[in-house]
């Protein structure tokens, strides 16, 4: 039987919004573990309290404070973590960070929605130099966001000519519904010298491109695929007014359900986000993805019990990739006490093939804490041989055998540490503990 356009269309567009918006984020979530970053990301530092870099076969000066920060808060970022990015590119402010750091954290503040902070760090943009059209775009931005599209379109109209001029009126073109004019300053700014909103614009034009492909597809698709390559551009502010009007006309549209709780997450709208997600998960309750952000809401909320329940349910479901999951609901364990989980997580997390240090330091950590140094041990022996030329690698067993008071293994270890990167300060403080 032949299923009708009215129904077929609506449902490949559903599940073809959520499968992109999705493969976004697990592709981000993949972006943030080491062995896909790029070669000079550094990740946070973990539970043992080091700075972990990327395999680190190059020593990494830990005295540039503010490319550490600048790199810590891009992780954070990443993974949508937008609290503990901000004290990050604010730390890289204070190291000396200079423009790069100006300009990641008003991003920060911008999708923290601290338009006070915005405007202070806008007026700091300008004192250390930044190009006008840069902060111009910001400020338009917050017109935007803030309802003033009357303000923003004669700033834009009166602008000079850049891709950020158009990359703000194709914003406004969407908020306006004004489709045409929004898919022609699109391809104005695709064909710019900007690279980073050259990237944003062909997202958004991704959006008009995959609905053409339905002609019967209806304005509600539409607007669901718009706001979901917003949320890609991380202009959430953007998306979640045109997503209220889809659920509000249709609220049995789980994508866009998805979409707005997403976007009310990563805003720090904790509470709503639980509403959307939970209607979501009514919707489709054995749906991983809807679990694993209602974890992360449940989280975002101190609610840890829920956390873990929803966390467990994403991985018992299929969730990809477990390790991000295993790694969030370790941190929750930790958060209620629960080292024997948080230990179990960690543990499964360093049989991946493609097992991260940050997994093996997060295990050690727990199970010192745990009292189980023999376990704690053979892990970071592992370590050593899985990542041979990290570290942080022989740090971890420098400190496991120095807490064993097996002092001569611990200034092996330690010394092999520091002559692959001699600025490791932990190394060095515990070799002059076991000397």
């Amino acid at each position: 039987m032949k299923i009708p356009p009215r129904i077929a269309v609506p449902a490949a567009l559903a599940a073809g919004c959520t499968g992109a918006l999705l493969f976004f984020l697990w592709w981000q979530l993949a972006s943030s573990l080491p062995g896909t970053l790029p070669p000079d990301t550094v990740l946070p530092q973990t539970a043992s309290g080091e700075t972990l870099t990327q395999g680190n076969p190059v020593p990494v000066d830990s005295r540039d404070q503010a490319l550490l920060h600048l790199r810590q808060g891009d992780l954070f970022a990443v993974r949508g973590e937008w609290k503990d990015a901000e004290q990050e590119f604010d730390q890289a402010v204070k190291a000396g960070g200079g423009l790069p750091a100006l300009r990641k954290l008003v991003l920060a503040k911008l999708q923290r929605r601290d338009m006070e902070g915005v405007r202070e760090t806008i007026r700091q943009l300008k004192a250390a130099g930044a190009r006008p059209e840069d902060t111009a775009l910001i400020e338009n931005i917050v017109l935007l966001r803030s309802g003033e599209l009357v303000e923003a379109r004669k700033r834009l109209t009166e602008a000079a000519d850049s891709p950020h001029k158009h990359y703000g009126l194709a914003l406004l073109s969407i908020i306006e519904g004004n489709h045409a004019e929004a898919q022609k300053e699109l391809k104005l700014v695709m064909e710019g010298w900007e690279p980073v909103l050259r990237s944003n614009a062909r997202t958004l034009q991704s959006a008009y491109d995959e609905f053409s492909l339905f002609p019967e597809g209806r304005d509600l698709h539409l607007i669901t695929l718009l706001s979901r390559a917003l949320a890609q551009v991380q202009e959430c502010e953007l998306a979640l007014p045109l997503l209220a009007q889809v659920t509000r006309e249709k609220d049995d549209y789980r994508d866009a359900w998805i979409v707005q709780g997403y976007c009310e997450l990563t805003t720090e709208r904790a509470q709503q986000a639980l509403v959307s997600l939970e209607r979501a998960y009514n919707l489709n309750p054995e749906k991983p993805e809807i679990q694993y952000f209602l974890a992360r809401t449940h989280s975002a909320l101190g609610q840890s019990d829920n956390a873990i329940t929803f966390f467990e349910y994403a991985l018992e479901n299929g969730f990809e990739p477990k390790a991000e999951v295993r790694r969030l609901l370790a941190r929750e364990a930790l958060t209620k006490d629960d080292a024997a989980l948080a230990l179990t997580q960690y543990d499964e997390l360093t049989k991946e093939q493609d097992a991260t240090i940050e997994s093996f330091d997060g295990y050690i950590s727990t199970a010192m804490a745990l009292d189980r140094k023999d376990e704690a041990l053979a892990k970071a022996k592992e370590a050593t041989v899985r990542f041979a030329d990290t570290a942080h690698a022989w740090n971890l067993l420098g400190w496991v055998t120095s807490a064993m008071g097996q002092k001569a293994e611990a200034r092996t270890a330690l010394t092999r540490a520091l002559s692959i990167d001699p600025f490791l300060a932990s190394a060095k403080e515990r070799l002059e503990k076991v000397k």
